[in-house]
């Protein structure tokens, strides 16, 4: 009856129907996880051991302490000392240069219906492609890899700034220097060497994969494999206060309610947030700040970072990025493609007025840990990207935007920023593992 209550107010408003509001999400949206597959996952993904220098995991940039990110605008990846926003760079190893983009959130990347991944989507699933995926890497592309999410693995630990290292520094980085990724000696090789070399690992492997008989058969796509797994299994989100209103359970509080009905309606975010993701996977120009490196191939000096159009080609996609998923966003600060807003708030207002957003922008609203680099020299890109928004602005009240927050608070579900798993107290290799 509530619930009713609640939706009937909406359509009084004048601002949303019942029909505007997704389906609730169930246990067919979601692939299926054997626990002895993801708890291998888990040591993998704390471990350093897949690093170049051993001495970064995934759950450097990916910790459940700050949403599955790392808190920064821009993470330190190999060179960086320190956990989120306490993170600097290392005198003795000094990065160079901040990864590119920030750190996106993990949850409920197993469903069915994420099918492209990265803030530009350049790997998705494609049935025409070897393997059933489209990725950069074209014919060196791998098979064995069990889903789109355990592909997305094999990048992170190629990239010199994430966690291969620099040219010299390991075995890792050298062949990724040489251009020498697959086969034996390569860097996917040289890296689930060290897996096999382990005895724990080994065995663990043998126990969770019947295919799997000897440690010398562990490929990089097993651990790519248990990694996703892991992933699946740990951060399924689909029990947040939402949830309950979806299946007509509960209702929202004040000012909750009233902000859930300006998502679905006068706001307009639904029509890029929408379905039970609050995503429809799709890329839009949203007048998002440009700052840090940018992305640019060696040959190139300048600090764009125009999305799908460089996966794409095409002119319409110009600083256009993948819509993000919502699932916990109050918690996966700092936000935009870049990170370039540290709190949700700011970014709500400049995201309803996207050009005079990006007009007002100042570096301060990001979290930057000190490196002697140039941050700002992608804000003067400003005139490029304002062109390429085609989303009109809002007029909402700063109590509507107060509004709005409280309904995205409404999407945090704690089991899933809990974890089910959690942080391991050690792992096979005996590195040290990330910890607030």
């Amino acid at each position: 009856m509530r619930i009713v209550l609640s939706l009937m107010a909406m359509m009084g408003a004048g601002m949303a129907t019942a029909n505007d509001l997704p389906t609730p999400l169930t246990d067919a949206d979601f692939a299926p996880v054997e626990e002895v597959e993801a708890r291998l996952g888990q040591l993998l993904f704390y471990d350093p051991i897949l690093s170049g220098n051993r001495g970064v995991s995934c759950g450097t940039c990916h910790h459940p302490a700050f949403g599955t990110g790392d808190g920064l605008s821009l993470g330190l990846g190999d060179g960086g000392i320190g956990l989120g926003p306490k993170r600097v760079a290392d005198p003795d190893n000094m990065p160079e240069q901040r990864i590119p983009r920030n750190a996106p959130a993990l949850f409920n990347l197993g469903a069915h219906e994420f099918t492209v991944l990265f803030h530009d989507g350049r790997i998705e699933v494609d049935p025409d492609r070897p393997g059933g995926l489209r990725t950069p890497l074209d014919a060196d592309m791998v098979t064995g890899f069990a889903s789109l999410l355990s592909a997305q693995t094999m990048f992170p630990v190629l990239s010199p700034d994430e966690m291969a290292g620099h040219y010299s520094e390991n075995d890792v980085a050298q062949a990724v220097r040489r251009g020498v990724i697959t086969g034996q000696g390569g860097a996917w090789d040289i890296i689930a060497q060290r897996v096999r070399d382990i005895p724990d690992y080994s065995a663990d492997f043998i126990a969770a994969y019947d295919h799997i008989d000897t440690p010398d058969q562990i490929s990089f796509a097993d651990i790519s494999n248990a990694i996703a797994a892991f992933m699946e299994f740990e951060w399924r989100s689909d029990n947040a206060p939402f949830d309950a209103v979806l299946q007509g359970q509960a209702t929202l509080p004040e000012p909750a309610a009233t902000g859930m009905a300006l998502f679905y309606g006068e706001a307009g975010c639904a029509s890029c947030h929408s379905g039970p993701f609050l995503t429809d996977h799709d890329f839009h120009a949203m007048g998002a700040p440009q700052i840090g490196p940018g992305k640019a191939a060696r040959f190139e000096s300048h600090a764009r970072d125009e999305g799908r159009f460089r996966v794409t080609g095409d002119p319409a996609d110009l600083y256009a990025f993948r819509t993000p998923s919502l699932r916990n966003v109050a918690l996966t600060a700092p936000y935009g493609h870049a990170g370039a807003h540290r709190d949700l708030r700011s970014f709500v207002a400049a995201h309803l007025d996207p050009v005079g957003g990006l007009e007002s922008y100042d570096l301060s609203r990001a979290i930057l840990p000190a490196l002697p680099v140039d941050d700002a020299r992608g804000l003067t890109d400003k005139s490029a990207i304002a062109n390429a928004v085609t989303f009109q602005p809002r007029n909402i009240s700063d109590a509507d935007v107060t509004a709005l927050i409280a309904f995205l608070d409404a999407l945090t579900d704690p089991a899933a920023i809990e974890g089910r798993l959690g942080i391991p107290e050690t792992v096979p290799s005996g590195l040290p593992i990330d910890r607030p």
